[in-house]
């Protein structure tokens, strides 16, 4: 079993990761904060609430990242990266779900896994990633004459819009349709905009509250409309997907891959 690390454990998606972690016995070895954190030296399992797991929280350097096989990182794109050199440097392992990256982040990432194995994922949970495979069946069958809309909502501290996950969805459609999302997105109406264009991929974006994740693929056509949803009661969700792939990883070689991938739902496009 692949000893674990986590990067950025005391905010909310790490806590969500030592929790499933915990619960499914995973071998947590790691669990990391910034330097000069008031939490270094806390137990993992006790910042999570989740009881003492025997995982002090260290400050995130090369000896700490020393401490693990894999790492998983939820934090933000600018921390991220630094994480991703001190794990191309220890030659570890990475899970990543940070989302909101340009593409000269993006390129970094992919740079980086010509070093060391990464799994990169806009959305790490095992429906979602169904649903991006669902839709480019529903794209293929009904996308030439449908209009296709993008429905997401989360709540209010989420930073960028539309989320990775709906432009996944939006990618995963276009690819089936053959069309370029750059040149065929909208992102919200206002005023006169006159008729909607048949070949347009359209997103709407809810932010409010303390919704975790709802997404919806509408293909919408005279008469008839499917609905392709998806909804997240829980941020375990994703630390379940994330460290079902931390353990898929392990020996894989240098290489960037995906949650489809993990899941096996490549094999079935």
């Amino acid at each position: 079993m692949a000893t674990i690390g986590i990067f950025g454990a005391n905010g909310r998606m790490g806590r969500a990761l030592i929790t499933v972690a915990k619960e499914q016995q995973l071998n947590l070895t790691a669990a990391t904060v910034r330097a000069g954190s008031e939490l270094i030296g806390v137990d993992a399992g006790e910042l999570a609430g989740v009881g003492k797991c025997d995982v002090a929280l260290k400050q995130t350097n090369q000896n700490s990242v020393s401490l693990a096989d894999v790492w998983v990182d939820f934090t933000m794109p600018e921390p991220m990266l630094a994480h991703l050199e001190l794990a191309v440097t220890a030659k570890k392992a990475m899970v990543i779900g940070v989302t909101g990256l340009t593409d000269a982040q993006y390129a970094k990432v992919q740079q980086a896994s010509q070093h060391i194995p990464i799994v990169w994922a806009p959305n790490m949970s095992v429906g979602v990633n169904l649903l991006l495979h669902l839709v480019q069946t529903a794209a293929k069958v009904m996308g030439q004459t449908a209009d296709i809309e993008i429905i997401e909502a989360h709540h209010r501290f989420k930073k960028d819009a539309p989320s990775g996950t709906a432009m996944a969805i939006g990618t995963s459609i276009a690819k089936a349709l053959d069309r370029n999302l750059a040149d065929v997105a909208v992102y919200g109406r206002e005023g006169f905009t006159g008729e909607r264009e048949q070949q347009t991929i359209g997103f709407a974006t809810v932010r409010g509250g303390d919704i975790i994740g709802d997404h919806t693929a509408l293909f919408a056509d005279l008469g008839e409309r499917l609905e392709i949803t998806h909804k997240a009661s829980s941020r375990n969700t994703f630390a379940q997907g994330a460290l079902r792939a931390a353990q898929w990883l392990q020996n894989k070689p240098a290489g960037l891959y995906t949650m489809q991938q993990v899941l096996g739902l490549a094999d079935l496009s």
